[in-house]
């Protein structure tokens, strides 16, 4: 017998809450009853899109008990507030990523969310792109023998359609600029595909766009397995690019947005392409959210997860304004 769709609220309306929602309906696993943001043109424009009742506040939607979860698109600065609310009602909560501003505030997140017994899964639906699920599959049959580099590069061309008014592009609202907005996906992958990073190495630069936040970033991540990766990050180059290499001591594989997947053994001299699918992955996002709250199974990318993450990016930060490698232990130690 087929479940009945997991009943949502969806909490904050910009371009992101959108995505999701538009995810939503061609999964049908979710159905997004409800919705809440501050602004009333924005909330009822949602609701007349999505068909979903618009309420005159969150503490509302968390007053009604046929609401299951909230799916939270609110800026970073409001989620520990926004979830300690939702698992005080009982509501499971699908938080967009970054899970905070500091570390603190993410391993608070995860705290209350695991007390009171409600998942927490965070959004990240770069690591479930087919290419590189193609490549965790590889690794993990041993097939690349000892993992010994990556570098990635995750870049977008914000020029000209800048909102300085955005939460997302300001250093109180993002910091640390591009690099925790979007790096922080790559980061999370390469945590996927190589193991924990312990130490980083940073630099920030402002290039191209206005305000007060990095436009272009990089990151050298020293992983306890041994293995070294490089990132970058910017909202300052020509065109979107996405790029992933992983080196292994028996195999490699290279992708990027426009080649798409190659995968080179030990021995050989011409890179072979993979066929791999295009996939939905935030309609997989939403449907794996959908099935740790209906069986209690954990999620991939969980409260604590997504907070060590944060912790790496946090690590970067503070390597580019001090000029020397960060412990990662030590910026979780000190919750900033």
């Amino acid at each position: 017998m087929t479940s009945p769709p997991l009943r949502v609220a969806a909490l904050g309306m910009g371009w992101w809450s959108d995505v999701l929602a538009d995810a939503a309906k061609r999964s049908g696993a979710i159905e997004i009853v409800a919705c809440f943001t501050r602004s009333p043109d924005k909330r009822h424009a949602f609701a007349a899109k999505y068909g979903c009742k618009a309420m005159a506040s969150y503490e509302e939607i968390l007053a009604d008990d046929s609401i299951e979860a909230i799916v939270n698109t609110t800026p970073n600065s409001v989620h520990l507030e926004t979830t300690r609310m939702a698992a005080a009602a009982g509501k499971h909560v699908l938080l967009d990523k970054p899970i905070a501003n500091t570390v603190a505030e993410g391993a608070e997140i995860s705290r209350i969310c695991k007390e009171a017994g409600v998942v927490l899964a965070l959004g990240y639906q770069r690591r479930r792109e087919s290419h590189f699920r193609w490549i965790k599959r590889e690794i993990d049959a041993g097939r690349f023998g000892k993992l010994v580099q990556a570098e990635g590069n995750i870049s977008r061309d914000r020029l000209g359609q800048f909102d300085l008014s955005s939460w997302r592009y300001t250093a109180a609202g993002m910091p640390g600029g591009v690099m925790l907005q979007i790096g922080i996906h790559y980061v999370d992958v390469l945590e996927m595909l190589l193991g924990p990073v312990k130490r980083a190495s940073g630099a920030l630069a402002q290039l191209v766009l206005p305000g007060d936040n990095p436009d272009v970033a990089n990151l050298i991540l020293e992983h306890e397995s041994g293995a070294i990766s490089n990132l970058t990050a910017s909202y300052a180059s020509a065109s979107e690019y996405y790029m992933m290499n992983v080196y292994g001591k028996e195999a490699s594989a290279y992708y990027d947005l426009f080649s798409g997947l190659r995968h080179l053994k030990r021995g050989e001299s011409k890179a072979q392409p993979v066929a791999t699918e295009k996939n939905d992955t935030i309609r997989e996002e939403l449907e794996e959210f959908v099935h740790c709250v209906r069986t209690g199974a954990k999620p991939e990318t969980d409260g604590f997860w997504a907070t060590r993450n944060l912790a790496v990016i946090k690590a970067g930060v503070r390597s580019a304004r001090e000029g020397r490698a960060i412990d990662v232990a030590d910026v979780i130690k000190s919750g900033e």
